[in-house]
């Protein structure tokens, strides 16, 4: 592996002025750099650009502005510097998306987005004439969204030398270990006019961001001039970095490194990416969603010995769009559950394309983490985090041998109530997850219930209207709505949620065959309970006596109200979080009747006239699936019958 050094011609807007500039930092004790974004200045004198968080960036800026363009033909002037960086990751395979050494004509880059694009751009100025931006950049993974060649890199202290004769409008950079004195010879040398690209006044420093891996950017010493020649750094009496593994691995990192630290220099992969013109000719090669998103990608070969081979004895489970194996990684020893999509689906890469640009985004406590993915000759991969106590129906269904008291259900609903509720509000768009259901929510080691398979999931923007698509999900948890209309919304998800919530509580699932010829529709079993007064007749016989009465009945009464077949009868994520944590009551359920039409709130002469209308199965079976006309509800009816499911 090998340092992998980018120089980046990247285009911003413009700002102050400022003479003939010089400065000079052995460490950053009494420097009065601007700083953003989870930017620091430590204690010991490190300029520490990010830690130890994912999906964040920081930059720092020398603070006054700085006169670049020679006034009288425009040209810009010569310029050097030089600096000690370090990269420190969680893993020795694993990394956060780098350094970049910029020149902009702000100080700080506000709209910038963490992750991907280095914390210099977002996606809708990558790439844009009017940027007005130059950086070199030092990573250690691959960037697609520069179309970067490789992900040959590894993150040590190194000392960096960047120059811009302008006269000859050359820009030259070199790169050796800290303690090496600079080579004669620059590692990267190339003929390039800056003038088009600076403004007359720029500011100089640093971005950095991280993405899903526990990264640390440092920045150790620093020199810059503007018409002359950097000053040298002080390498004795620059800061050292904090402590990393015993004192061996230390001293390894930060006080020198030995010969084979050279042999990694000469292994170093340049490559040279102006990225307006570059970025054209890889567009072909890659797809759009591999652009704007950049998780890390696997190797295949590291997930093949993770899973040791995809063998049937790693296999967690298998289902429709896909089979999931538990893998170790071979250097890391992270746990990872690897899915690999089926060849036979016709959805395959549409659903992996799904999972990548939503999950791979997603930042929360109760859903489940993509890592990363693979592709190889077709083969798709998704890397997720393992989750060591599996999905949650395991725990429910066909007389488990574990099984989760009371307490432990709540907090699970409420945990998935609490990961929709920001995929529906929250987040910076609207998620439909479109699959919620027993099966596709994990455990993790403390039984926190994690929602996960995005791989149905859609995205549309907020105060928008989803698009019509053909129906998917599974029976018992479709909303009438969505099979007419083919709009997966949040309605249909808070519908779905509802038989969740019936499950999680009876112990069974929305549809059940209870005999030869009969079959069981858990939403019309539960209110049958309730009809009779004795609602709570309906909970899972394997509760017990140590349950709360008042959160059971809660539950049961949510389950029915989320199951309502009004979509704007049903409540939002966002009540359905406030009933379960009881800071807003409930509806009156007590109007409840059945009629031949199925499930409705009858009227009183104080009640608003709330009306609930449900299509019952007690007479017509399988009718509250779809909502539809009796021919298509008793053709899905019989097609789920005779399937054996």
């Amino acid at each position: 592996m090998s340092l992998k050094l980018v120089l980046l011609v990247i285009l911003l807007v413009t700002q102050v002025a400022s003479e003939d500039t010089s400065f000079i930092y052995n460490g950053f004790q009494s420097s009065h750099l601007y700083v953003d974004g989870i930017a620091e200045l430590t204690s010991n004198g490190l300029l520490r650009l990010t830690n130890d968080t994912k999906q964040q960036k920081g930059h720092a800026f020398y603070p006054s502005p700085i006169v670049f363009k020679n006034t009288f033909n425009g040209s810009v002037s010569s310029f050097s510097t030089t600096f000690v960086f370090a990269i420190r990751t969680e893993y020795p395979t694993l990394s956060g998306h780098g350094i970049v050494f910029v020149v902009s004509p702000t100080k700080g880059l506000p709209n910038s987005l963490p992750s991907a694009y280095l914390g210099l751009f977002d996606k809708s100025n990558n790439g844009n004439d009017s940027n007005h931006v130059f950086g070199v950049e030092l990573d250690t993974i691959l960037n697609s969204e520069f179309a970067d060649i490789n992900d040959n890199h590894v993150g040590i202290a190194m000392q960096v030398w960047v120059e811009y004769d302008g006269v000859k409008k050359q820009i030259d950079v070199t790169l050796a270990p800290i303690n090496i004195g600079k080579p004669e010879r620059p590692l990267l040398s190339l003929t390039k006019d800056l003038s088009p690209i600076l403004n007359n006044i720029m500011y100089v420093g640093f971005s950095s961001s991280t993405g899903s891996v526990l990264t640390s950017h440092y920045v150790l010493g620093w020199s810059f001039k503007v018409n002359g020649q950097a000053q040298q750094l002080a390498i004795s009496e620059l800061p050292k970095l904090p402590r990393l593994g015993d004192k061996k691995e230390f001293k390894f990192l930060t006080a020198g490194l030995p010969l084979i630290s050279v042999v990694l220099v000469l292994m170093i992969t340049l490559a040279v990416v102006f990225v307006i013109k570059r970025k054209k000719k890889f567009a072909e090669v890659l797809e759009d969603w591999e652009q704007e998103y950049g998780p890390h990608r696997f190797k295949f070969k590291d997930l093949y010995f993770a899973t040791k081979g995809f063998k049937e004895k790693e296999l967690l489970g298998t289902g429709g769009f896909g089979r999931v194996y538990k893998g170790v990684m071979p250097i890391s020893k992270i746990e990872v559950a690897v899915k690999k999509v089926s060849h036979e689906s016709r959805q395959g890469m549409r659903e992996f394309v799904s999972e990548i640009v939503s999950i791979g985004r997603l930042r929360h406590r109760n859903l489940v983490s993509l890592l990363g993915y693979c592709r190889r000759k077709g083969e798709l991969l998704l890397v997720y985090e393992y989750m060591p106590n599996g999905s949650l129906d395991k725990y429910l269904y066909n007389q488990p041998t574990v099984t989760l008291t009371w307490s432990q259900r709540f907090r699970i609903i409420k945990g998935v109530a609490s990961g929709l509720f920001y995929l529906h509000e929250e987040w910076e768009q609207v998620v439909v997850h479109r699959d919620i259901k027993a099966s596709n929510v994990l455990l993790d080691a403390e039984l926190n219930g994690r929602l996960g398979d995005f791989g149905l999931a859609r995205l549309y923007d907020h105060g928008t209207d989803p698009q019509t698509t053909h129906v998917v999900g599974t029976l018992g948890y479709l909303a009438p709505e969505h099979t007419r209309t083919g709009k997966a919304t949040t309605s249909s998800d808070v519908f779905a949620f509802g038989a969740f919530l019936l499950e999680v509580v009876c112990g069974k699932r929305p549809i059940e065959h209870i005999g030869e010829h009969e079959t069981r529709i858990l939403v019309d079993w539960v209110y049958a309970c309730g009809k009779r007064g004795e609602i709570l007749e309906a909970k899972d016989v394997n509760l017990g006596i140590d349950y709360r009465s008042d959160e059971v009945e809660l539950v049961l009464k949510l389950g029915l109200l989320c199951s309502h077949s009004e979509p704007l009868a049903r409540p939002s994520m966002r009540q359905v979080v406030q009933h379960l944590e009881m800071d807003e009551p409930l509806p009156d359920l007590s109007l409840l009747s059945l009629s031949s039409t199925g499930l409705t709130f009858g009227y009183h002469e104080d009640s608003e006239g709330f009306a609930l209308s449900y299509p019952s199965s007690m007479d017509k079976p399988f009718t509250h699936i779809t909502n539809t006309s009796t021919t298509t509800t008793t053709s899905i009816a019989e097609s789920f019958l005779s399937s054996g499911r």
